[in-house]
């Protein structure tokens, strides 16, 4: 029998439109919230990157703020993943968000008063950066539990980078506005307000998120244990994991550097919002294309190619002194980083046993932002000695072997990866292994 209008229309959607998750009343509600709140943590970063320059006009103390902010990832995502898999995923998030928020607001109240110092910056990020360490892999974990059909995965991901990237074309040109009009203090003040949207979206978010009864616990190190050994005997997660932290180390170097750029090129706090707008516009668009795949299976060749163009286009920016070539390169930029995190990341969701994902997700992101910081540090040290462009050019060419390396490698993961694939049914066992990645 022949299919009906109505019914190619519907497959249509469930195969090929990104949106399909917004089905979804949980998602959709999480969504809204997590908007308003990111737009207002990316205005947050941009305006302290500005403002830590603009106090020390060191391009190493820049790096080691921003490094504060993320380095506790690097020290404490391996036990945040046993957390996220041992208590309510719900309510680690919603505490996370009401701390974050208190941060931002103890960080507008400083500024305000004209109180804030290195020192006050340093231990502020410390403590976003311990807050971050819990929130992001518990975040990442969590998304996953408000999917109700397994088919929905590569959308929930692709949307809930947009969501991400969104929050990066708002928040960065807003927060650019604000700072040239009213000063940092104010963007620090919206983004603790910002964080009451996805406060009140959790506590509206109903559902099953407890933890295994305590009969199927065991001791949190012997879980870490096992999330490593899980992790690293697994093929491809380790293999994404280690390519990413690997990569990761000098990937987003540039971005640290920002402000350092922004003022060779004679631009201000406005100038800097609008050029990481315009990488959160390639995002975007990369995000758009993910989301729209059926499937994981090509991602490994996608996560290849997508790495080898971000680090020649990384080459390239490095040479780049035009706001308006600037623009139009940091569009292509967003657009491959994110097929490349958007990629590497399907691939662990699918393929990770649920009592796992917790740990997984968090080794994973400890690899992408665990790494950045130490890479961050290097860069700042070497660009106020060098400058932006010869440490932004030796970034790059850093990313490219690391991206050769890991396509050399390419068809030994396809084969270790088959039995994977077959195990979580996204692969019959009589197609052809080139298939896989």
């Amino acid at each position: 029998m022949q299919q009906t209008r109505a019914e190619l229309h519907s497959a249509e959607f469930t195969s090929k439109n990104p949106f399909r998750i917004f089905a979804n009343k949980r998602f959709a509600l999480y969504f809204s919230g997590q908007l308003v709140s990111q737009a207002g943590t990316w205005m947050q970063m941009l305006a302290l990157s500005w403002l830590t320059y603009n106090l020390t006009k060191s391009p190493f103390l820049l790096a080691l703020i921003t490094a504060c902010g993320q380095l506790p990832a690097l020290l404490l995502m391996p036990l945040a993943g046993v957390v996220a898999d041992r208590f309510n995923r719900h309510k680690i998030v919603l505490v996370t968000q009401i701390l974050a928020m208190l941060q931002a607001a103890l960080l507008s109240y400083l500024t305000f008063r004209h109180e804030i110092f290195i020192w006050n910056l340093i231990l502020l990020g410390t403590f976003l950066g311990i807050v971050n360490a819990f929130d992001m892999p518990t975040r990442s974990a969590f998304v996953i539990n408000l999917v109700e059909r397994k088919e929905d995965l590569p959308s929930a991901i692709a949307m809930n980078s947009t969501l991400m990237n969104m929050s990066r074309l708002l928040g960065p040109a807003l927060a650019g506005w604000v700072v040239s009009s009213v000063g940092e203090g104010m963007c620090f003040l919206l983004n603790a307000i910002s964080y009451l949207a996805v406060i009140i979206a959790l506590l509206f978010i109903k559902g099953q998120f407890s933890p295994p009864t305590q009969e199927e616990r065991k001791h949190a190190l012997q879980e870490l244990r096992d999330g490593i050994k899980y992790a690293f005997t697994t093929s491809p997660i380790g293999a994404v994991i280690l390519f990413m932290a690997s990569y990761g180390l000098f990937a987003m170097a540039y971005t640290t550097l920002m402000p350092v750029f922004v003022k060779e090129i004679g631009g201000n706090a406005s100038t800097l919002g609008t050029l990481m707008s315009c990488s959160a516009v390639g995002s975007l668009v990369g995000t758009i294309f993910l989301g729209s795949r059926k499937g994981i299976l090509g991602l490994g060749r996608w996560l290849s190619a997508s790495s080898f163009a971000f680090s020649i286009l990384i080459i390239y920016f490095s040479s780049v002194r035009s706001f308006w070539l600037a623009a139009i390169v940091l569009v292509f930029i967003g657009c491959t980083m994110m097929l490349q995190l958007g990629a590497s990341n399907t691939i662990l969701q699918a393929v990770v046993e649920e009592n796992k994902r917790g740990r997984v997700m968090s080794f994973f992101t400890m690899a992408f932002m665990g790494t950045a910081p130490i890479g961050g540090l290097v860069a700042g040290w070497l660009a106020g000695k060098f400058g932006f462009g010869p440490v932004v050019m030796g970034c790059g060419l850093f990313c490219f072997l690391t991206a050769s390396i890991f396509t050399i490698k390419l068809p030994k993961l396809r084969e270790e990866a088959r039995p994977v694939y077959i195990l979580r049914g996204l692969l019959r066992a009589e197609e052809e292994v080139d298939s896989i990645t």
